[in-house]
């Protein structure tokens, strides 16, 4: 029998520890509850919904990664995967699907639909979500594996972990949001 353990653990963040206490800023506390605690919101459109539903299922087990509790409400939700082909009828509704959730929020957009608008290069599919909303991870692929998508979630986990507590409330962040007429 082995003494190394049989799972992984987060790190814990820099700090100083003794005997009994262990001391840091705020911030990496903060960063680490939030990239291992995402509530995600699916909006699946096409074939990339299907590729996360097995990403849900027991083989992938999106839960390993914080992101068990599936929220179909975005005000109880802080990442949006959007998943699928995208028209431009539905831009509106995905924007206000964006605006409805509360800050913090972490966008990804899961396969070439979502990202580019896919091999769907018409006057009626948008191409690429982030016309309408900020991104903050492209997952490729037509459709994307369930392995991608799991690469995608643990990058925004390191995007999210090292984002400073303030960054929502930053002047950039907020030119950003200005940018797509989102206040």
């Amino acid at each position: 029998m082995s003494d190394s353990p049989k799972y992984n653990t987060v790190a814990a963040p820099e700090g100083y520890a003794g005997e009994g206490f262990f001391a840091t800023k705020l911030s990496d506390v903060v960063g680490l509850a939030r990239a291992n605690s995402l509530w995600p919101l699916p909006f699946a459109t096409s074939c990339c919904g299907i590729e996360f539903m097995a990403t849900m299922a027991s083989h992938y087990d999106v839960a390993r990664f914080g992101s068990e509790r599936m929220s179909f409400s975005p005000r109880q939700a802080d990442m949006l995967l959007v998943m699928g082909t995208i028209a431009k009828k539905m831009a509106p509704i995905l924007r206000e699907v964006y605006e409805q959730m509360s800050e913090p929020k972490w966008v990804i957009a899961v396969g070439a639909c979502a990202s580019s608008g896919g091999v769907f290069d018409t006057y009626s599919v948008l191409q690429g979500i982030d016309k309408v909303i900020p991104v903050d991870v492209y997952v490729p692929g037509c459709p994307p594996r369930p392995e991608q998508i799991l690469d995608g979630i643990m990058k925004l986990q390191e995007i999210v972990k090292n984002e400073s507590v303030r960054r929502r409330s930053s002047d950039e962040y907020n030119d950003l949001l200005g940018s797509y007429n989102i206040k």
